[in-house]
């Protein structure tokens, strides 16, 4: 594998930030900069009526973007691998992660679905694809083909499909969403001064020496010191965070890498809230710039802003990490995917009910701790 492959196992969590996380910095920041929408800053005051002029008509407020979303909100978040070096690379799901929000947007649910998962994906006629039954990561390669023109794949289409797969799989309506490719991560986790983690297991680097330098390769595997990440309360600059995210040959596999995607993501939220960056505009550009162009926010008819303006009043201890266990499947013994547990495939019953809370507060083990 590629270093940009396992770049895409922590790519999704900008996407978060972003959506997230950094939506309510972007309502806070609006919200400051935005005259009242009744009278603005500078309106004058309303003239007194006489008896030969009528009372004057006070103006109608404006509801600010996205009043009208109550909730439930559903966010896909999306990790890509797109090679976009490689000529007629199609890309691929690396990382899928789900933002559940209830109705009244005081909460939130996020949750990994397995890149192996086997599922139903439906057919696709834009880009040719007769529907089957594979992995969850493949949505995204299927869907992205344009049919005469191998050499330019649409992760558009990609996603579409990909989206379609999630909410037939999980049952819940996809509102929004982004998709990340190449680049950036490292570069915003700096520009936020590093992320403080509590690494929950020995984690040794596959890819990176202690100096952040990349390991040599040597017969098909790589070679030479690692970096490693001791259990305990950590301070991590930018590659150091990608580096510890996207390890996945550990005890527990993918679904601990997953559990360390989300643990970032909780670290890094926190980090933008207690900055305090809707203060300080500067600082704003500085981090949203970092991102560059990796991220493509897909609105499904909705505005960033107005995804901003609906969590902005969601508590930075609002945001629940959920791990939904899975196990291997196969035939005849070979390998080919993932299957989530009953106790996964509950939860998102729990979800689609309203009853998540109650349902986690009876399987407490799914919740991912920090």
């Amino acid at each position: 594998m590629t270093t940009r492959r396992h770049l895409l196992g922590v790519a999704a969590l900008v996407s978060v930030l972003l959506i997230a996380a950094g939506a309510v910095v972007t309502a806070r920041l609006l919200s400051r900069q935005s005259p009242d929408p009744v009278a603005g800053p500078s309106a004058p005051a309303t003239p007194t009526a006489s008896a030969d002029s009528p009372a004057p008509t006070p103006a109608s407020p404006t509801p600010p973007p996205g009043a009208d979303i109550t909730g439930p909100l559903n966010l896909l978040l999306v990790g890509v691998d797109t090679r976009i070096s490689v000529p007629g690379w199609e890309p691929h799901a690396d990382a899928v992660l789900v933002l559940h929000v209830p109705a009244g947007l005081n909460r939130a649910y996020l949750f990994s679905l397995p890149r192996d998962l086997v599922v139903d994906i439906p057919a696709y006629p834009r880009s040719g694809y007769p529907g089957g039954r594979t992995k969850l990561t493949h949505a995204m390669s299927y869907g992205s083909r344009v049919p005469g023109d191998k050499g330019h794949p649409s992760t558009a289409q990609g996603y579409e499909l990909l989206r379609t797969t999630v909410s037939k799989y999980t049952g819940l309506r996809i509102d929004a969403g982004a998709v990340l490719t190449f680049g950036g991560f490292d570069k915003l986790v700096d520009a936020l001064g590093g992320v403080d983690l509590y690494v929950d297991q020995r984690v040794a680097s596959i890819h990176r020496k202690p100096d952040g330098q990349y390991r040599d390769r040597a017969g098909g595997g790589y070679v030479g010191p690692q970096m490693v990440y001791e259990k305990g309360d950590r301070h991590l600059t930018g590659w150091q965070a990608l580096d510890y995210a996207r390890q996945r040959y550990t005890a527990g596999g993918d679904y601990t890498r997953q559990r360390h995607q989300q643990q970032l993501i909780r670290a890094l939220a926190r980090k933008i809230l207690d900055q305090g960056l809707a203060g300080d505009p500067a600082r704003v550009d500085q981090v949203v710039g970092a991102l560059g162009k990796t991220l493509v926010y897909v609105g499904g008819g909705r505005q960033l802003v107005d995804i901003a303006y609906a969590l902005g009043g969601l508590p930075a201890d609002g945001f629940v990490l959920v791990g939904l266990p899975g196990a291997g499947v196969g035939s005849g013994g070979s390998y080919r995917g993932e299957q989530l547990q009953t106790v996964g495939r509950q939860f998102l019953a729990a979800l689609r009910g309203g009853t998540a809370d109650a349902f986690l507060a009876a399987h407490p083990k799914l919740r991912v701790k920090t």
